[in-house]
C-alpha cells in the first residue's frame, strides 16, 4: 500500500468506522440497502473529515461518539435509546457544519474549491436532520423512505461529492469548473425544493446537475494526477455518468407522471453502485494523495475600531499624504491628485441611484442605516450635497498606519465614517478604508490606477484587492465589488461609483466635485 494512503487510511478513526460497520453486518440481519447510509455514516465521512481537517483530540472523540451512536441505531437499540443515538448524530453532524462555516469564515467568497468543501461539511447538517426525523419517526410530509433517502442523499451527493468537486478543483480551476461547482454546490437544494414543491423544478435541477457531473467526468479526465491516482479518482465520477442517469430518468418519471424508475429499482442500481464504487473509491483515491489548497489568505493590516468611532485627533489636509505612492502623478491631471491630496479644499454633491431589483432592500436597509450611521446613503436619486471633515485617528487606537477618518454627512445625517490607511504587498501599495460596524469591520481594499488620464480605484483586482469583513478573529471576503472612476472634465471634478454582489450591479452614484471658493 502506498505510503500516503497507508498514512491516510490506516488510523484508529477509519479502522474503528470499519470494525463497527463489520460488527453491524454480522450482528443484525437488515435488507442490503440499510447499510448504504450506515456505511457512509462510520467510514465514509469520517474518512473525508479527516483527509481535510487536521484533528484535534476531542474531535476524534466527537466522531468516535457520533459513530458509535449510528452503531447502535444499526443494532436495533430500543425505540428511545435509538431517537437519543440519533439526537448524539446529529450533534456531531452540526459540529462538521461549524467546521465547514470556520473554514467558510476564515475566507469568504473567495476560492470556489474550498467554498464547495465547506458546502460539504455544512450539508452534513442536513443529513443529520433527516436522519433524526427518520429514527424518531417525525412527520416530514414524506414517506418513511423518502425521508431516509432524503438522508443518504445529503450524505452522498451534497456532502461527499461537494467535497470531492472541491478536491478536483485544487488541482486545476477553469472557467468550466467554476460553473459545474455552482450547479454542484446549489444541487442539493435545488433538487430538494423540486421534490418539495414543483416537479418541473425538479427536471431541471436534475437536468443540469446531470449535465454538470458529465462535464466534471470529461474534465477529470483531463487533469494530470500524480502518480496511480488518476484512476481511482476517476472511477467515481464515470459511476456517477450511469448511476445519475437513474436519477434523471425517476425525475422525469415524476415529471410525465408516469413511473420510468421505481424506488426499489434505484436502490438496486443507484443505491449499490454509488454505495460501492462512488463512496469507496471517492475516499481511496483522494486518500492516496490530497491535494493541497491554491488558496493565499491576505495578510494586510486591519482596523480594531469597532462600532462607532470616539476618539478622534486634529483636523488633516487629505485623504493620502502622497498620491505617488499609489500611482504615477504625471498620467493624472493635477486637480485629481490634488483632491486626494488636500480633500478638504473641495465640497462635493451626489446623486445616488439604486438599481430598480435592489431597491426594496434599499428601502429596508435605510431604516438600518439611519441609527448606525454608516453607509446610510439616500433612497432619492436627487442631488444632495454632501459635507464632512477629516481628522486624524490614533494609530494604536486604529493599529493601521496613519489612519485618518472622512465624516461625509448629508445635512445633520451621518453618510459614511470612513478611515483611510495604505498598506504595502509585493510592492503595490492599495488603499485601505475601513467602515467601522456595530461588533464589526467592513474593508475596503483598493488597487489604483492611472489610465487615460482618469484615476480608477477597485476591489476587483488582483492580490489583496476586495471587500472584507472584520469580524472576530475572522476576515471572509464578501462577494462586494465596487470601482470609482475620478476624472476632470472641462475644468471639474467628477466621478462615478458603481457597486455590484455576486456580480449584479445594484447601485451607482455621480459625483460632482468643485475647489471651495476660498480655496481657489
Amino acid at each position: 500500500m502506498p505510503g500516503n494512503l497507508k498514512k491516510a487510511l490506516i488510523n484508529p478513526l477509519i479502522l474503528c468506522g470499519i470494525f463497527l460497520l463489520g460488527i453491524s453486518v454480522l450482528v443484525q440481519n437488515h435488507e442490503g440497502h440499510s447499510y448504504y447510509l450506515t456505511a457512509a455514516q462510520l467510514v465514509f465521512v469520517p474518512a473525508l473529515i479527516h483527509l481535510i481537517v487536521p484533528l484535534r483530540s476531542f474531535e476524534k472523540v466527537i466522531i468516535a461518539i457520533g459513530m458509535v451512536s449510528v452503531t447502535l441505531i444499526s443494532l436495533g437499540m430500543p425505540f428511545s435509546v435509538a431517537v437519543a443515538c440519533s439526537a448524539v448524530y446529529l450533534f456531531y453532524t452540526f459540529w462538521v457544519a461549524w467546521k465547514g462555516l470556520e473554514r467558510f469564515l476564515k475566507r469568504g467568497f473567495t476560492n470556489v474549491p474550498e467554498i464547495l468543501i465547506d458546502l460539504g461539511f455544512m450539508y452534513l447538517a442536513i443529513g443529520g436532520m433527516w436522519f433524526f426525523a427518520h429514527v424518531s419517526g417525525i412527520d416530514t410530509g414524506f414517506s418513511e423512505m423518502l425521508t431516509w433517502l432524503t438522508g443518504i442523499h445529503f450524505h452522498y451527493s451534497a456532502f461527499m461529492l461537494c467535497v470531492s468537486v472541491g478536491l478536483l478543483g485544487r488541482l486545476n480551476m477553469k472557467r468550466v469548473y467554476k460553473i459545474c461547482a455552482l450547479i454542484i454546490g446549489t444541487g442539493p437544494i435545488t433538487v430538494a425544493l423540486g421534490i418539495t414543491f414543483s416537479t418541473t423544478i425538479e427536471i431541471i435541477s436534475v437536468s443540469l446537475y446531470v449535465l454538470a457531473i458529465y462535464i466534471l467526468t470529461f474534465y477529470s479526465f483531463r487533469i494530470t494526477f500524480p502518480r496511480g491516482q488518476a484512476l481511482l479518482v476517476r472511477i467515481p465520477y464515470v459511476t456517477l455518468c450511469f448511476t445519475i442517469a437513474w436519477s434523471f430518468l425517476y425525475a422525469y418519471g415524476n415529471f410525465a407522471g408516469q413511473a420510468v424508475v421505481t424506488i426499489p429499482t434505484m436502490l438496486v442500481v443507484h443505491g449499490l453502485l454509488n454505495c460501492v464504487l462512488f463512496g469507496s473509491f471517492t475516499v481511496i483515491g483522494w486518500a492516496l494523495n490530497v491535494p493541497d489548497s491554491t488558496h493565499q489568505s491576505p495578510h494586510f493590516p486591519v482596523s480594531r475600531i469597532r462600532g462607532k468611532l470616539k476618539e478622534t485627533g486634529d483636523p488633516h489636509r487629505g485623504l493620502v499624504d502622497e498620491m505617488g505612492n499609489y500611482v504615477d502623478k504625471e498620467k493624472l491631471p493635477a486637480e485629481v491628485v490634488r483632491f486626494y491630496e488636500q480633500t478638504e479644499q473641495f465640497k462635493l454633491s451626489a446623486s445616488v441611484k439604486w438599481a430598480p431589483w435592489f431597491k426594496p432592500f434599499a428601502f429596508i436597509y435605510k431604516g438600518i442605516s439611519g441609527k448606525i450611521g454608516q453607509i446610510n446613503l439616500p433612497y432619492s436619486s436627487q442631488k444632495v450635497e454632501m459635507t464632512g471633515d477629516i481628522l486624524l485617528v490614533d494609530e494604536q487606537l486604529d493599529s493601521r498606519s496613519r489612519p485618518r477618518v472622512w465624516h461625509r454627512r448629508i445635512g445633520e445625517e451621518t453618510v459614511f465614517t470612513a478611515i483611510y490607511s495604505s498598506h504595502q504587498t509585493a510592492g503595490q501599495t492599495y488603499m485601505n478604508i475601513a467602515l467601522p460596524l456595530p461588533f464589526s469591520t467592513m474593508h475596503g481594499i483598493l488597487k489604483l490606477t492611472a489610465k487615460n488620464g482618469k484615476l480608477h480605484l477597485t476591489s476587483a483586482a488582483e492580490g489583496d484587492a476586495g471587500t472584507y469583513l472584520a469580524i472576530g478573529p475572522y476576515l471572509p471576503k464578501l462577494p462586494l465589488h465596487e470601482r470609482f472612476v475620478l476624472q476632470e472634465t472641462c475644468g471639474k471634478l467628477t466621478a462615478t461609483h458603481d457597486m455590484t454582489i455576486f456580480g449584479l450591479h445594484f447601485l451607482h452614484i455621480d459625483y460632482e466635485i468643485e475647489r471651495r471658493e476660498e480655496a481657489v
